[in-house]
């Protein structure tokens, strides 16, 4: 096998599943199957990390640090993983003039982290283990049960936040695609985040939504209350 030329394996409908994944780690930041994600790659080790995708398969792993750090930044050198991430597609591609790389992954499946693989170029790698999680492979026709709930939850912490959305738009997305970008676009904290990523299916990722808006709401209210007394 050579290095930064993974073999491939498990067929998907977007092409082999990949046994070796090269890694993003970045904190607070969650990807999902058929999620979109962008992403303004600048430090020279993930640069090459770009570079190794797009002569491979053109995939990323997406996992978050099991450390705390500023979300949306690379983890040190070293720091702990977590064991599940997401990996994702580079279905966009844009080299800047000062040299940076602007890419779209999409969400194709998660993993677990089988084996990490010695440093190159300063990026991490690990052998995947993608088999627990093949039915993201396909849309997930689960049931959000309680949409309304979530829905009007959600108009209230997009308030709460200051978070501009086209709601009409909102309102008649489709369930999988609702549940996805909102698991990835709200500002929950990692442990949140990472509970959402490895939720077993819509209908429970859903589920876990309604309970981290509405606990969200619930201490804003005694924040208040508490500021008053």
């Amino acid at each position: 096998m050579t290095a930064g030329t993974p073999d491939m394996h498990m067929d998907s409908p977007h092409g082999a599943l990949p046994s070796e994944l090269v890694l993003f780690p970045l904190n607070g930041v969650l990807m999902l199957p058929r999620g979109t994600m962008p992403l303004n790659v600048f430090e020279p080790r993930y640069l090459a990390m770009v570079d190794a995708a797009l002569t491979g398969p053109r995939m990323i792993g997406i996992i978050q640090p099991a450390a705390d750090g500023a979300v949306g930044l690379s983890a040190p050198d070293g720091t702990n993983l977590f064991r599940t991430g997401c990996a994702g597609r580079i279905t966009g591609f844009q080299e800047t003039e000062d040299g940076r790389y602007l890419i779209e992954l999409r969400g194709i499946c998660r993993f677990d982290v089988a084996a990490e693989l010695p440093l190159r170029d300063g990026y991490r790698a690990v052998q995947p283990d993608f088999a627990p999680y093949l039915a993201d492979l396909e849309p997930d026709s689960s049931a959000v049960t309680e949409r309304d709930r979530l829905l009007s939850g959600l108009k209230a912490y997009f308030e709460q936040r200051g978070i501009g959305a086209d709601w009409d738009a909102l309102v008649k997305t489709p369930d999988e695609r609702l549940v996805t970008t909102i698991s990835m676009v709200c500002p929950f904290d990692p442990a949140e985040k990472q509970v959402l990523l490895e939720a077993d299916n819509m209908a429970q990722r859903s589920k876990l939504l309604i309970g981290f808006v509405e606990a969200s709401l619930r201490a804003d209210g005694d924040n208040r209350i508490n500021a008053l007394n």
